[in-house]
């Protein structure tokens, strides 16, 4: 079996992984993915145990028990460049053997669930709204780097929408990736879901203008309107296209459910969003450990 060389799986000098500073040891099966370094804590503070709790960078993260199960939680910032680092490095913990260097024979699955904060691109959702991802669209462009990327995308979604929006050919070719059934079917009861967008900026790559122009004006309009079998995009965020395509490419479970904080067509924004956050973080740890 191919060795992975030292300069392709970079670990420290206490044998733990470059970025996250974790060993096999140190995460759990199940783990939620949050942007904010102060989200970890909002999470945590619910579990009946710590055992462990590590920070390199923005990366930190805090394993313990809720219910019983046990859960890890780490931050990842902000971006589809941060889960590249993410995702790769919490498979590789599990699914290869870091003393030997080699792919493990047995995989293991991880469950990924990203709770975050989004805006939403339709009217008749509020702000304070829990949005579940059904789908995610990649305007990033990482998963394009990876081979066999057509093989877990729809692409028929993704043909109408470049038509639709008459896409820029200077952009990243956008990609449509579904999460999983079953981390959708266990948390989804009561929410809003729907399609969700994961931008590679803030400003310009989700239609904000302050001092400089934007290649597509209507860009946003265009999005609103779009619908594919019934399914309509309804929010913008920054993480889900690569966290669901490098779950499916590395056979992982992925969701995302984030609350709704702003509303882009109504021109809304809640200013005390964190409290509706604490609420969907108590949900979805319920729902994860319920039998």
């Amino acid at each position: 079996m191919k060795k992975i060389g030292e300069s392709e799986l970079i670990l420290n000098p206490d044998g733990s992984i470059f970025h996250l500073h974790l060993k096999p040891e140190n995460v759990a099966d199940t783990i939620i993915l949050v942007g904010d370094q102060g989200r970890v804590d909002m999470v945590s503070k619910y579990f009946e145990k710590i055992e462990f709790k590590i920070q390199n960078r923005e990366f930190i993260t805090h394993t313990g028990y809720y219910n019983g199960k046990r859960i890890s939680v780490i931050s990842t910032g902000i971006g589809t460049d941060n889960i590249d680092i993410v995702v790769n490095e919490l498979d590789a913990l599990c699914n290869i053997d870091l003393n030997e260097r080699v792919v493990k024979k047995e995989h293991k699955t991880l469950n990924f669930i990203r709770i975050g904060t989004s805006g939403a691109l339709q009217k008749d959702i509020k702000v304070g709204t829990a949005v579940i991802s059904k789908m995610a669209v990649g305007f990033d462009g990482l998963l394009n780097f990876y081979a066999n990327r057509n093989n877990i995308c729809n692409l028929e979604i993704e043909s109408e929408f470049i038509k639709h929006t008459n896409w820029n050919e200077l952009l990243a070719k956008p990609y449509f990736i579904d999460s999983s059934n079953n981390l959708f079917d266990k948390l989804y009861e009561s929410m809003y879901s729907g399609i969700t967008i994961s931008a590679p900026g803030f400003y310009g790559p989700q239609g904000r203008i302050l001092r400089l122009p934007i290649v597509d004006n209507d860009i946003n309009n265009k999005i609103t309107n779009f619908e594919f079998e019934k399914h309509k995009i309804t929010n913008y965020e920054m993480e889900s296209s690569a966290i669901f395509g490098l779950s499916k490419l590395l056979g992982h479970n992925a969701v995302t459910v984030c609350s709704i904080i702003a509303n882009r067509l109504r021109k809304e924004y809640s200013a005390n969003y964190k409290i509706e956050v604490d609420k969907l973080i108590k949900l979805i740890l319920n729902r994860l450990t319920k039998d």
